[in-house]
């Protein structure tokens, strides 16, 4: 009998289903989800409006859930990504049917396109997995999920500041609000990066975590133009510690581009964040002092402000890759070029670090044009000879250096990382 997790991709029927990703990737205490669309069974667009492809999306959520014996309310993270921000509101309504009580966190962005004519939202989850994945071998089954507020950060009813689960922290995209009025803080890009940063900092320290223990950022821009300032606050917060500026650790992050963010926001900021001691009953000394281990290769574009791949307990966090050469160019030829590029960078840095395209669980696709999804995971599939992971497409209006694809990638730790000696 194996020791080690094991990656476990699963459908169901019940829900919408393709070939090149699965519906749900599990991996040690936790699965990650394709986006699903507001289609039903045989791929049809539902008919109706917001709310009712809200409700599809969902109800599809809800059936790949449930398909694995797990429920609603073992959700952690949500991504929903929209067509028009001004349909929040109407997919709130639709959202607190399905979560009466208890609300994960969760990203609200409004991007350029999505991978289906007449889509106007996706969404993707991440969710608990108690059991986890080593063979033959159920793990701590009764690990409760810690969720917590402060009011040192902006609070909402419709989403939890941060939900810990095993060994990862999960935050809520922080906005660039004020805690105390509630409102978009007072000037340009540069004001609202501090206070989105800052905002992250209080729950974590809510939490008694260090910013330092962020493994992955994703940084959601409403333009490329602005990310030069945003990197002038971004470098004043990481690294912050000593030990962390004494070895120069950054988290893995990836920049992504967005139409409108809530509130009128330019930049809004989410984070996986580690958890070293865990969630009960995890036994204090199985999960006292984990490390973080971050990992660059020259094999791959390495960049000032963004470790290529930080491991936490059993999960390798890729930053995003672009498809440009050593030097930054760039690569000849069009998205097919572009996506073997980008994913062989992907290839490149979790060999690195002695896995393989096999452990990956969830993959998250960039376009400039999304008619140009169906070529890239044309590339894309040619890299996975197991199971597929899941796959979140979505279409943004630019990318840095002229490119037309951007991935990321997340990918399972079996050996896990060890304690501090």
């Amino acid at each position: 009998m194996s020791n080690m997790n094991e990656v476990l991709a699963k459908n169901t029927e019940k829900a919408p289903m393709n070939s090149y990703s699965s519906q749900t990737v599990a991996f040690s205490h936790y699965n990650h989800f394709s986006a699903q669309l507001p289609v039903d069974t045989t791929g049809k667009l539902v008919e109706g409006g917001i709310k009712e492809q809200a409700y599809q999306v969902l109800t599809n959520l809800k059936e790949v859930v449930e398909s694995i014996d797990h429920v609603m309310t073992d959700i952690v993270r949500m991504t929903i990504m929209v067509k028009n921000i001004l349909d929040v509101d109407k997919i709130d309504e639709v959202f607190t049917k399905f979560f009466p009580t208890y609300v994960p966190s969760r990203t609200v962005v409004a991007v350029d396109a999505l991978p289906l004519e007449g889509a106007l939202l996706q969404i993707d989850v991440v969710i608990s997995n108690g059991e986890g994945t080593i063979p033959n071998a159920p793990q701590a089954g009764d690990l409760i999920k810690l969720t917590n507020n402060t009011h040192n950060a902006p609070m909402s009813s419709l989403s939890t500041q941060t939900v810990a689960f095993s060994h990862y922290n999960n935050v809520t995209n922080q906005l660039p609000i004020e805690p105390k009025t509630g409102r978009l803080v007072v000037g340009g890009v540069k004001e609202q990066t501090v206070q989105a940063l800052k905002n992250l900092k209080a729950i974590l320290e809510s939490i008694d975590v260090v910013i330092d223990d962020v493994v992955k950022i994703n940084l959601f821009v409403t333009d490329l133009k602005d990310v030069e300032i945003i990197d002038e606050v971004y470098s004043a917060f990481f690294p912050d510690s000593g030990i962390a500026r004494a070895v120069g650790y950054v988290p893995a992050r990836t920049i992504v581009p967005v139409t409108a963010l809530e509130m009128g926001a330019s930049v809004a900021v989410e984070a996986v964040v580690s958890h070293g001691d865990g969630t009960p009953p995890q036994l204090i000394e199985d999960r006292h002092g984990l490390i973080i281990e971050a990992n660059n290769t020259e094999a791959a574009p390495i960049q000032k402000l963004a470790t290529q791949s930080v491991a936490f307990s059993h999960y390798n966090n890729i930053s995003g890759q672009l498809p440009v050469d050593l030097q930054g160019q760039l690569v000849a030829g069009g998205i097919k070029e572009q996506t073997t590029q980008c994913m062989d960078y992907i290839k490149a840095i979790i060999e690195s670090v002695e896995h393989t395209m096999d452990d990956m669980v969830k993959i998250n696709m960039y376009l400039t044009n999304i008619q140009d999804a169906e070529a890239a995971i044309e590339v894309y599939n040619t890299y996975f000879t197991a199971s597929k992971p899941g796959l979140r497409v979505v279409g943004v209006s630019e990318l840095p250096s002229g490119a037309s694809i951007m991935i990321d990638a997340v990918a399972g730790n079996a050996e896990g990382t060890p304690p501090i000696k």
